[in-house]
């Protein structure tokens, strides 16, 4: 098993990307938390999406991996699934790094909590918290695709689900 990442790991990973793949790409989930907002911050994979989609940059992706001497599933484009579902993602950018040849970007406070927000562990729950106290959201916007959730399978997660509709109450509105 792979000892986890911190930030500076994931730092060298990104610069990498930035420097050795070509095109755009975006860093999210505990990745985007570490270079972001806490920089003591741990993850077991770095999810890092190509914004195309010719099929070529997973392979290209798995090739860095591979050449910086990283299990390939250490870097997880398979995010992409629920990042291409937001309507509007591509405008909930922030650059992360900007490379010779690709630039990396971050979701914004926004598209951070909407991606963290179907699958709400604890963890995703204490990134929410750590985002809204960083910076405003569309506060509207979240809460309403926090309304349209189906119904929660535990209690536990109805729970962090309701623990997070009472941080939006809180939150700063963008828009």
């Amino acid at each position: 098993m792979i000892a986890p990442f911190d930030r500076a790991r994931i730092e060298s990973i990104v610069h990498a990307i930035g420097e050795r793949l070509e095109g755009e790409w975006l860093v999210i989930g505990g990745a985007a938390v570490a270079l972001w907002l806490e920089p003591r911050r741990l993850t077991e994979d770095v999810d890092v999406v190509p914004m195309t989609d010719t099929g070529s940059e997973r392979l290209a992706l798995m090739e860095l991996a591979d050449d910086l001497g990283l299990p390939i599933e250490s870097v997880n484009s398979a995010a992409d699934f629920f990042v291409r579902r937001i309507d509007g993602w591509r405008r909930e950018l922030e650059v992360l790094h900007r490379g010779s040849r690709a630039t990396v970007y971050r979701p914004n406070a926004t598209l951070m909590v909407l991606l963290k927000m179907r699958r709400l562990s604890e963890r995703d729950l204490e990134d929410c918290r750590l985002v809204l106290a960083a910076e405003p959201v569309d506060a509207g916007r979240v809460r309403a695709a926090l309304a349209a959730l189906p119904d929660a399978d535990d209690a536990a997660l109805g729970a962090r689900r309701e623990e997070l509709g009472r941080l939006l109450g809180a939150a700063g509105e963008v828009r």
